[in-house]
């Protein structure tokens, strides 16, 4: 099991979540996907807070979302929609052998296995839980973008309404080094001065070392883009987005 940092489990942090990730090109692109792939059993592993979970779960679709985090399940489980989808808590392990028809993992989730022995019995199990051809889909930050020399103050910080009253948060960069970027999330309660800091490490894996771990499992790459407009990879992009097949 992960070690699960503050922000999924304190839920002040969770209530944040959506306000901070809101749906975006990103949840586009997965829903346009599935509906490309006529995915009618579909797992969305790391689901968080289920704001695509819960899109994807429409026309009779069976749609299991799968995360550690109580906390993020509970917010997920008091949305609109929520009766449409199976919340699980767990991890991959979880998930069994259901035949799904696409896996998706999004919100960077693919960056949260520091280890790689604990990504490939990840991926191992996501294959297990695919139908033969069924698909897995999920995106990492391109380490080529060195996006963590972004993370800080100056270029992060946001003051907004929250349930919890009004906040101020920003990012600070803590150290990179063997693939890996730690960083702290400051979170400032504006009403008590409450200063809340969730510290997170992140893995940054290449092009060509994600691609070695889903052949190495029975996956075939079939598409990496560099956006969410499906624009091939290019070394300057931002993220790599995957579509692998189950062969």
């Amino acid at each position: 099991m992960l070690d699960l940092g503050l922000h999924y489990v304190d839920p002040r942090l969770v209530a944040l979540y959506d306000i901070e990730n809101a749906r975006g090109a990103d949840t586009e692109y997965y829903v346009r996907l599935a509906a490309d792939l006529g995915a009618r059993r579909i797992l969305d592993l790391g689901c968080g807070t289920g704001l695509l979970t819960r899109e994807l779960a429409v026309d009779g679709r069976e749609v299991v979302g799968v995360d550690p985090a109580p906390a993020m399940l509970a917010a997920a489980r008091r949305q609109p929609g929520a009766d449409r989808v199976r919340w699980v808590e767990g991890d991959s392990g979880a998930v069994g052998t259901p035949e799904a028809d696409l896996v998706v993992m999004t919100g960077n989730v693919a960056q949260v296995f520091l280890d790689d022995a604990a990504w490939a019995a990840t991926l191992r199990d996501v294959h297990a839980a695919l139908r033969p051809g069924g698909h897995l889909a999920f995106e990492s930050r391109n380490p080529g973008d060195r996006a963590w020399e972004r993370w800080n103050r100056a270029a992060t910080f946001e003051r907004f309404d929250s349930p919890n009253g009004p906040m101020e948060t920003w990012l600070e960069l803590e150290g990179v080094g063997d693939g890996r970027v730690r960083f702290a999330g400051h979170n400032v309660f504006l009403a008590t001065g409450e200063v809340v800091v969730a510290r997170d490490e992140l893995r940054f894996r290449s092009l060509a070392e994600l691609t070695r771990s889903l052949t190495e499992v029975g996956f075939a790459v079939e598409h990496v883009s560099s956006d969410w407009q499906r624009t091939p990879f290019v070394v300057t992009g931002r993220t790599m987005v995957f579509v692998a097949r189950r062969d």
